[in-house]
């Protein structure tokens, strides 16, 4: 069924004229007519009397005209949906999460993308790193955020953050006056770290194994706070980025410069061959923008 051919048959009837109905359509009145006598033969059935002088509705026209109202009332609220759609006035995007991540950048993103987009809805869903890239792949979320490096075949990255790991101690430790440190002086150390689920687990654990020896961990935690605490009644040492050393209490711990580079690099990351929404677009332009975030 044409939709034009049900408009046309509203626009009749509401008019009560098909004389003022091509007025307000701006097309001929036999055009109309043929419009109208189309839709008659393809419904199989008289929609409008036209032995009287005034127009009249069949019992079958105005059971149409009542469904016509309804069906191209719809489709003008669907017309306005993809219209706020596409000009970022609506949407939700499903975003993965490591809880580390968001709670040292992700609330003023949060604000300010909210505060240039208030109708898009932002759902975060935390995951560590590992299984969040599982479900980013599934199509379970639309974006996620990761440590990189990730499969550069199943990921597109847009990074965001680059900074380093450096080393935090007791602030009586042998090693607090010191300028810097390689990561091979720390192979005695007793190492504090995070899970083993989480991503920088693994990095500093590689990294030791590079440098030739396996890390003594006397302690894990999901919490960087509790780690920095544990480090803060000297229980051992750990590796945090800069972001993290920045917000640890300096009373009883040092942090010094590792001169063995480990990279702490963040980016967003989005499934390749898959169809982005206008509003993750906006949210990836909006992460783009952001430079004050990068430190060194």
């Amino acid at each position: 069924m044409d939709v034009r051919h049900l408009h046309y048959f509203s626009e009749v009837a509401k008019n009560g004229s098909f004389t003022r109905a091509s007025e307000e359509l701006h097309i001929s009145q036999p055009s109309l007519s043929k419009m109208v006598k189309a839709l008659e033969s393809e419904l199989g059935v008289m929609l409008i009397d036209r032995s009287g002088k005034r127009l009249q509705l069949t019992d079958a026209g105005k059971i149409v005209y009542q469904q016509a109202d309804s069906i191209l009332s719809s489709l003008r609220d669907l017309s306005n949906s993809l219209y706020d759609l596409m000009h970022l006035q609506k949407g939700t995007i499903k975003i993965g999460l490591p809880p580390l991540i968001g709670t040292l950048f992700f609330p003023r993103i949060i604000k300010s993308f909210h505060d240039r987009y208030p109708e898009i809805q932002l759902e975060l869903i935390e995951y560590g790193a590992k299984k969040m890239q599982k479900i980013l792949e599934t199509g379970e979320i639309d974006i996620g955020i990761a440590l990189l490096p990730v499969d550069k075949q199943k990921f597109s990255t847009i990074p965001f953050v680059k900074e380093r790991l450096q080393l935090v101690v007791h602030h009586s430790h042998p090693f607090a006056r010191k300028n810097g440190m390689s990561l091979q002086e720390l192979k005695d150390e007793s190492f504090i770290l995070f899970h083993e689920d989480f991503t920088m687990h693994e990095l500093i654990y590689n990294e030791c194994i590079k440098c030739g020896f396996t890390p003594k961990i006397a302690y894990t935690s999901s919490q960087w706070d509790l780690i920095g605490e544990m480090v803060a009644a000297n229980l051992g040492i750990t590796l945090f980025p800069y972001s993290i050393c920045q917000k640890l209490n300096k009373n009883h711990i040092s942090i010094i410069e590792l001169e063995t580079e480990i990279p702490w690099d963040l980016a967003l990351i989005v499934k390749k061959d898959r169809y982005i929404s206008f509003a993750t677009q906006a949210f990836i332009d909006h992460m783009k923008s952001i430079t004050d975030l990068k430190n060194g």
